[in-house]
């Protein structure tokens, strides 16, 4: 069993900087690929950016690649999502996810957290 833990959501101003976090429970922390997902106000959840278990391999969505970067620190047992140049279209609820498989595309979402708002004001 794992459980995520996110912080750092807000509100900022287009153009801003935020970095979110998800601290992870268990020992296991490197056996699985972690991701962030987000859904706005009456949209799907999307997929946004994930990282492998090493750290060595990231995917992003297009409509962040460039502006986001995601991370993590297996001695901690953290992901970060480091998000630059915000839009108002970035508004959406963000979501850390884990993956039982290490390695990435992200198949199967095991594990969600619960969520932390960004809210992008123009």
């Amino acid at each position: 069993q794992m459980q995520l833990v996110e912080s750092g959501g807000g509100w900022v101003e287009v153009g801003d900087s935020l970095r979110l976090s998800c601290a992870a429970s268990g020992r296991t922390f490197n056996k699985y690929a972690m991701g962030w997902f987000r859904q706005a106000p009456g949209k799907e959840r999307e997929f946004v950016a994930a990282i492998s278990g090493s750290g060595r391999v990231t995917y992003y969505a297009d409509s962040v690649k460039g502006r986001f970067t995601i991370s993590r620190d297996n001695a901690k047992n953290t992901v970060s999502l480091e998000m630059n140049s915000l839009k108002p279209e970035d508004t959406a609820v963000y979501y850390c996810a884990a993956d039982g498989d290490s390695s990435l595309p992200i198949r199967v979402v095991q594990y969600w957290g619960q969520g932390t708002q960004v809210t992008v004001s123009s």
